[in-house]
């Protein structure tokens, strides 16, 4: 069984049910069917592409992701799903890393990649043009025969070199994915909903999957985050199951309306990707009610580790609920986890540790990449690079992350790469980059910098010359939000930048510009 397949069944006996609806219409599961059917065709025919080769769809929300994903795994090929968020210069290395043959993209995007010098890219094709017209006027074709080990979805995540990593998910991860989240979370069906706010590129669009398998109705919100159009949504559309950030449950109860807006059609609210306040859980739980699944996982082990049910949210009652509301909750369905040290041994309750997981969930490997493959994937479990705690009914509580990661909005950033940018600039010396708590985004980017001095020749630098230096090479949400420039930065025997200090220092001393948002 493969992915593509799960759409051509649910079109035999759902095929006039809303498949995927958006402001310019709607496809129902007959013509979605028929849609990926032709996109496969011209795949196939038209480009050429052998099975097996990658197909990388760099888009923003849009009506066009799910049937490009679906004709992309019936022409028996790869999809590689990038953040339309990054920068034009990361998207060409993905594209180059993962040697795609071809790119679907959003026409923004499009322009973005086609106007970088230099840069030796696949063939681009722009939704709405006439070459993507043509690609979904080919004749359509049937599902590839594919094992289901076979690569379906190259999910860039990044990494502590600067580089990201594509982790490999096979069709048979995907579907184990779908298995987990009927048996965790909810079993949608014919007329339920799942609102798409967050990126298809990422979590939104895994759990699509499982309600596209099951004849959901996919509703796509372009653009921003807008609490607005949301709370509009889940008063229109029936059963709404819809995956956010914290940061954006956080938005959307500060909202003037969270408290008057009929929330009866609202059935799961899935949050994750990032820590969630207690103190925000308890007003998301008193305004929307028992709704809430909260999910650990990561792209190498796509939405699938722990999960926090709708019951345990619920339960208030519970001598430890505060403890386990701070939680990710227990292992998943068919999950094992572990809490272990560094030699793999699993610790008793209580005790920090790496957690590590073991399932059908977790990926291959990493594309191209034995190295970091050997270095997560040991004696059949998964090293995740997070620190924490069990107790001893089984729930997981995150301590740190061994990685140095900041999570701003959902978004993962990794310091290193950032530095790597900021040293770039003849006036920095040194830089260390730390996160620094946010009510909204739970965590912003803070640069510490050490000027060059003036008597080697180097030019002055202030916030808007290191600004300007980091929106012309990395995503603007992996930008700091601060910078402070400081004499040195604290290091320890081994010259190793103490972060505990910096983070420390953040509420005092050191001389510090705002960047502009």
């Amino acid at each position: 069984m493969t992915l593509s397949r799960t759409l051509s069944t649910v079109a035999r006996h759902a095929s006039d049910h809303p498949a995927i609806t958006w402001d310019g219409g709607a496809l129902t599961y007959a013509a979605f069917d028929a849609e990926a059917g032709r996109i496969a065709g011209g795949l196939s025919g038209r480009h050429a592409l052998a099975p097996g080769m990658r197909v990388a769809l760099a888009m923003e929300n849009c009506a066009e992701f799910l049937p490009c994903l679906f004709g992309i795994w019936r022409a028996g090929l790869t999809a590689v799903p990038v953040n339309a968020k990054l920068h034009a210069k990361e998207h060409a290395w993905i594209l180059a890393d993962c040697g795609a043959g071809l790119v679907i993209a959003t026409p923004a995007i499009a322009d973005k990649l086609t106007a970088l010098p230099g840069a030796p890219l696949p063939p681009i094709i722009a939704t709405g043009s006439r070459d993507y017209a043509a690609l979904r006027s080919a004749a359509a074709i049937e599902a590839a025969s594919m094992d289901p080990a076979a690569a379906a979805w190259l999910f860039y995540t990044s990494g502590t070199t600067g580089r990201p990593k594509g982790a490999v998910l096979t069709h048979r991860n995907l579907l184990f994915m779908c298995h987990c989240y009927y048996a965790d979370i909810d079993r949608p069906g014919p007329g339920d909903t799942l609102l798409h706010a967050a990126p298809l590129s990422h979590g939104s669009g895994l759990y699509a999957l499982a309600h596209i398998a099951r004849g959901s109705n996919n509703v796509i919100v372009p653009g921003a985050f807008e609490p607005e159009r949301i709370l509009d949504a889940i008063e229109r559309f029936p059963n709404v199951a819809m995956f956010a950030a914290p940061t954006m449950i956080v938005r959307l109860i500060d909202h003037p309306r969270a408290g008057t807006t009929d929330m009866r059609n609202l059935a799961t609210l899935i949050y994750g990707g990032a820590p969630m306040y207690v103190a925000d859980l308890d007003r998301a739980i008193s305004l929307l009610g028992p709704r809430l699944y909260q999910l650990y996982g990561q792209g190498e082990s796509p939405m699938t580790i722990t999960g926090l049910d709708q019951a345990g949210h619920a339960d208030s009652g519970h001598p430890r609920y505060r403890d386990r509301l701070g939680s990710v909750g227990i292992a998943r369905t068919g999950v094992a986890v572990r809490i272990v040290d560094e030699a793999g041994r699993e610790l008793p309750p209580a005790e920090t540790g790496e957690i590590v997981t073991r399932s059908d969930c977790v990926m291959a490997g990493y594309w191209n990449n034995p190295g970091a493959t050997a270095a997560a994937l040991r004696d059949g479990w998964l090293r995740t690079g997070d620190l924490g705690t069990r107790d001893a009914d089984g729930y997981v509580t995150l301590k740190d992350r061994s990685k140095d990661m900041i999570i701003s909005g959902g978004s993962n950033i990794y310091p290193r790469e950032i530095e790597e940018v900021l040293l770039r600039h003849p006036g920095v010396l040194e830089c260390a980059i730390v996160a620094r708590p946010h009510a909204e985004w739970g965590e912003e980017v803070v640069a510490f910098v050490v000027r060059r001095p003036a008597g080697q020749g180097a030019p002055n630098v202030d916030a808007k010359d290191l600004d300007r230096l980091c929106l012309d090479s990395i995503a603007r949400f992996k930008r700091p939000r601060d910078y402070r420039f400081v004499a040195s930065l604290p290091k320890n025997n081994y010259g190793k930048v103490l972060k505990t200090e910096l983070r420390r220092d953040l509420t005092a001393g050191g001389t510090h510009e705002g960047a502009d948002n």
